[in-house]
């Protein structure tokens, strides 16, 4: 599974209306921690949830979607089941936990 980059505030919307389930990470090329999260959630979604979609914004690149969404830190996982937000995870993020919040409502979608 890949990230698909996302630069605009279209690119997003169609993204959400257009995935049954969709995952956003916001992040920065200099982020070292970013760089190290970013393929553990990249394999946690093939292995586990393979029917979503991945994509990537680049904070630094995309200044005025972080703040439509209101990222003012990084790393940022947004998680998106029918269009809507479900889950917003920042700074801190355990890939369990992320794994446990997205496991009742992706076998209830899917």
């Amino acid at each position: 599974m890949n990230y698909t980059q996302i630069f605009s505030p279209l690119e997003i919307e169609n993204a959400q209306s257009a995935n049954m389930a969709s995952l956003f990470y916001f992040s920065t090329q200099t982020c070292s921690v970013c760089k190290v999260l970013k393929p553990k959630i990249l394999d946690l979604l093939g292995k586990e949830f393979p029917l979503f979609r991945a994509f990537y914004i680049d904070i630094e690149q995309s200044p005025l979607l972080a703040g439509q969404l209101r990222i003012f830190t990084i790393p940022v996982v947004l998680v998106y089941f029918e269009g809507k937000e479900f889950i917003r995870i920042s700074r801190n993020i355990s890939i369990d936990e992320l794994k446990k919040s997205i496991e009742r409502p992706y076998s209830l979608l899917f």
